[in-house]
């Protein structure tokens, strides 16, 4: 590529004219590169990764992401997990069964905390017997 097409006119505004642009530079040299690596290579990765202290460490040391040994760790355990190989992580799912809420017997009761009593007046309680137990409790504050 020339020099003159490797220019920018993002600044046309100004009057400073045309830039020079430069490509950035990739480091790393896991840039730009997809690999395929067997089920015995990952296998014995994520064993050592396992054994190691430092992870990003281990994985600057063979190359590796982060990202990627992490992710066949769990692709791992979702496997055996399942009991069966997989290639790639897939949710499990576990159906959840919840209990019905247990019955609480429905008596029509009422009960009532006044000046440290509780009073507890059932539905075949009588108004004015339940009137004169609870102004009594009142008149005891």
């Amino acid at each position: 590529m020339e020099a003159e097409s490797r220019t920018s006119a993002l600044d046309t505004h100004t009057g400073v004219g045309r830039k020079q642009i430069h490509r950035p530079e990739v480091l790393g040299s896991m840039a730009g590169r997809r690999r395929n690596w067997t089920l015995e290579q990952k296998l014995a990765f994520v064993g050592e990764m396992a054994r190691c202290d430092n992870i990003t460490a281990f994985a600057r040391e063979h190359d590796i992401r982060t990202s990627l040994l992490y992710t066949w760790r769990r692709e791992l355990r979702y496997a055996l997990q399942a009991g069966q190989p997989t290639n790639h992580a897939e949710p499990m799912f576990v159906p959840v069964v919840a209990e019905p809420p247990k019955a609480v017997p429905d008596d029509g009761a009422i009960e009532i905390e006044l000046g440290g009593a509780v009073v507890r007046i059932g539905r075949a309680a009588r108004a004015d017997l339940a009137t004169a137990v609870l102004q009594a409790l009142q008149g005891q504050r």
